[in-house]
């Protein structure tokens, strides 16, 4: 699968994908962040832009009350995942796993990483890669790392891949600091990029294991 790993900017009419959809050819799927999709009228344009393109796009809506959730559409333009975002006193929700053309693909929204090592168990007998949509960028260096090591510890826990990646703007709870991150971490743990700073699109083929990353 070739996987178009993107950084936008919050914006509310899904402007950086459509455009990213000129490169239609290049890959199979998107990866955008938590709460990229403003609001639920445009859940069901983004139905038909995959349904269009023929792509799974993978990211996170706010419903009508501002409250993020997971989204995963699969390229028929069907939802495939669809849920609450997880309280962080309770368990990871499911579903936290879907199937798509033969492809079993876990989810943790933003946070959620922090629930995955435990809440990922049982949900598939085996993941192809686990996407991780991140709302804003770290609010700190320490941030930064912990993530990093949390993502490690379930990409091999789950002998799978993890794919995680933020919007280039805005700051958690504004706080005014932000380091956009995106990442890609295999099933041995090791880091196949890390992304600092730097949010360029990101085209990554997970069979050769190739990035290339775009201007």
């Amino acid at each position: 699968m070739r996987l178009l790993v993107a950084q936008p900017n919050h914006e509310p009419h899904l402007q950086h994908l459509l455009k990213e959809m000129s490169r239609q050819d290049s890959f199979d799927a998107v990866l955008y962040p938590e709460g990229y999709v403003a609001d639920e009228a445009s859940v069901k344009t983004l139905c038909e832009v995959a349904k269009t393109y023929k792509k799974l796009i993978i990211t996170g809506y706010r419903n009508s009350n501002n409250k993020d959730r997971a989204l995963m559409i699969h390229p028929s333009g069907d939802i495939i995942l669809e849920r609450a975002k997880s309280p962080m006193d309770e368990q990871l929700y499911r579903p936290s796993v879907a199937e798509a053309d033969g492809l079993s693909i876990g989810y943790l929204l933003c946070v959620e990483l922090l629930q995955g090592c435990v809440g990922l168990e049982g949900q598939a007998k085996s993941l192809d890669f686990i996407a991780h949509p991140i709302g804003v960028g770290m609010f700190s260096e320490e941030q930064f790392e912990l993530w990093i090591e949390e993502a490690t510890r379930i990409a091999v826990k789950y002998n799978t891949m993890i794919i995680g990646t933020s919007h280039a703007d805005g700051s958690y709870r504004n706080c005014g600091i932000s380091i956009p991150i995106s990442y890609w971490i295999d099933s041995t743990g090791h880091p196949i990029y890390i992304s600092r700073n730097d949010t360029r699109s990101r085209m990554i083929n997970l069979d050769t294991r190739r990035v290339n990353v775009l201007d």
